[in-house]
């Protein structure tokens, strides 16, 4: 699994041309499932983002985490971030999950997040305009592999 976690002042979602979730202050988390992966590297990414101390402390630091900010986070699903471009010049996507168990797994780990942390969704499959803004610029991308 792979996400992309931007810090934002505000972020909002549409597909087909209709406002579907729309965010303050908080994190956009772009989600990729790989091949194989399992419930065990979604518990870790439900665990891990809502504890990331990113968000700046009253000195500076960045030393708060999304809970510590009151902020939110929006959800978006994103098969193209296991995007191979090392063999020409168009992308294949071998290594992302089928879209069934990618959307199986995506749920899940939306459904573990909201648990700790108020969240909205992108659609699943959809054509999706996103318009975000950035705070810092401040991303981080984790990935965690299946270890079975």
């Amino acid at each position: 699994m792979k996400a992309v976690i931007q810090r934002v002042s505000s972020a909002r979602l549409e597909a087909e041309g209709k406002l579907v979730s729309e965010i303050g202050k908080g994190l956009v988390v772009y989600f990729g499932v790989g091949k194989g992966d399992t419930e065990k590297q979604a518990q870790y990414f439900a665990k891990k983002i809502p504890a990331l101390r990113i968000f700046e402390d009253e000195n500076g630091k960045t030393n708060r985490s999304i809970a510590d900010v009151g902020g939110e986070v929006l959800f978006v699903s994103q098969f193209t971030l296991y995007g191979n471009a090392s063999h020409g010049n168009r992308p294949d996507f071998l290594e992302a999950e089928t879209p069934a168990r990618a959307e199986e797994l995506y749920c899940y780990t939306a459904e573990l997040l909201q648990a700790a942390v108020p969240l909205k969704r992108g659609v699943f499959g959809a054509d999706m305009k996103i318009t975000q803004v950035n705070e810092g610029p401040f991303t981080l991308i984790l990935e965690k592999k299946n270890e079975e």
